[in-house]
């Protein structure tokens, strides 16, 4: 298949169009002459498919709430061409044999690429270390998502044998029983850090979200050490203030509006690596209760440019250069994953933003199987037209990216 699309603005060449021949861009400013496919795609803006290092698909154990094919057919629609599964499943990636299960799903119906975690404790328990050996040949990372590694010897003992095995682990950094939820990852942040300087091991903090967690971080880079941190869009965009009901729930929850400002902030200065969505699906009647009895948890990959571009670029805190580095460049290279490469002779594996206009954002158009969005309703600009994997169309918004021939 030849494909031209037409009409694209790409960061640093400006206006122009891309030629893609069986997969491959092949020029940039071609014709139509030998295009099989012409799609005009309005003055888009064209970047590298994003890479998000923090989600939840959900199966196996948990498909009422979302499954590998209706999560991956929302991140295409978000313009997410990479996914990085955490292990909150059932059964739960802590051995060979557990995580075969979550390939064979992965292989058979994934619409994305999508790279599994490993639990870092078996059953995400904290009694007692994964195989991570064996793990370690077949997984890019370790996480017990969701929870909080909180016996700090044996994460100690996970750290050393990670290492070993050239590994990186992701903590949820929540102490438990240090208070409130801001104190909780502070402390968890605190401690962690003291033990990556202890042991070496090359370590991810999840959804990082107080202003003084961020002081820690970034004392912790000044020494040297091998830490990374991503931050999220409903962190950026929201605060404390704003919520409204439990599909505003998450954890860590949303913080003051001080705490939101230092996020924005570490993007800002660098301190951020990177941004990811922490994707988390529930059940409509899950969240239909109490705030208090909702469990945590919002869905994010549709939102995931709208938000950023509307919250980040349109504000001036970052160009849209910098968030194709913070959402595909920075997190593929910590984590060792390919990603698109918009160059002559690289696979086309892009996406095409719409910068031009303005909209809410609706339950109506979410692919995925779960709706609970704090940002439905909400309006916003950037929302992705059109992703392409390896030349093949995965996800078009057919008003925008409209099709000639």
């Amino acid at each position: 298949m030849k494909t031209l699309l037409e009409n694209a603005f790409i960061p640093g060449k400006g206006l122009t169009s891309l030629f893609i021949t069986d997969g491959v861009i092949t020029s940039f400013n071609g014709n139509k002459s030998g295009a099989e496919r012409v799609i005009d795609l309005g003055g888009a803006t064209v970047l590298p498919g994003a890479v998000d290092v923090h989600a939840h698909l959900r199966e196996p154990g948990y498909e009422y709430k979302e499954t590998i094919l209706s999560a991956t057919e929302s991140a295409a629609k978000g313009g997410i061409t990479r996914v990085m599964a955490m292990p909150n499943l059932k059964p739960v990636p802590d051995s060979e044999e557990n995580l075969e299960v979550e390939e064979k799903l992965i292989k058979n119906n994934a619409k994305v690429f999508v790279y599994p975690y490993a639990s870092l404790t078996k059953g995400e328990k904290g009694e007692c270390l994964s195989d991570i050996e064996a793990l370690s040949k077949r997984v890019k990372a370790f996480s017990d998502d969701g929870v909080c590694v909180n016996d700090l010897k044996l994460l100690e003992e996970g750290m050393r044998r990670v290492k070993e095995c050239g590994g990186i682990i992701a903590s949820h950094a929540e102490r438990r029983g240090a208070g409130s939820a801001a104190e909780a990852e502070y402390r968890a942040v605190s401690e962690e850090t003291e033990l990556v300087k202890k042991t070496g091991v090359r370590y991810h903090f999840c959804h990082i979200s107080t202003k003084k967690s961020l002081d820690v971080i970034r004392r912790a880079k000044r020494e040297g050490l091998d830490v990374s941190i991503e931050v999220t869009p409903h962190h950026i965009a929201l605060d404390e203030t704003m919520i409204r009901d439990a599909n505003w729930k998450m954890n860590p929850p949303l913080m003051s509006p001080a705490d939101r400002e230092a996020v924005v902030e570490a993007v800002a200065d660098g301190t951020a690596d990177m941004i990811a969505t922490d994707h988390a699906p529930h059940a409509a009647h899950e969240k239909a209760v109490a705030y208090a009895a909702a469990p945590n948890g919002i869905i994010g990959f549709e939102t995931l440019f709208s938000v950023c571009v509307t919250e980040l670029v349109e504000r001036g805190v970052i160009g849209i250069d910098r968030l194709s580095e913070l959402t595909s460049v920075l997190p593929a290279k910590r984590f060792g994953i390919p990603s698109g490469v918009l160059d002559i002779g690289q696979k086309a594996e892009i996406i095409a933003l719409d910068t031009a206009s303005y909209r809410e954002y609706t339950a109506e158009e979410i692919r995925g199987k779960a709706k609970n969005s704090p940002f439905i309703g909400r309006r916003m600009t950037g929302y992705n037209i059109l992703t392409m994997i390896d030349g093949e169309i995965v996800f078009t918004d057919e008003t925008k990216a409209k099709e000639e021939l």
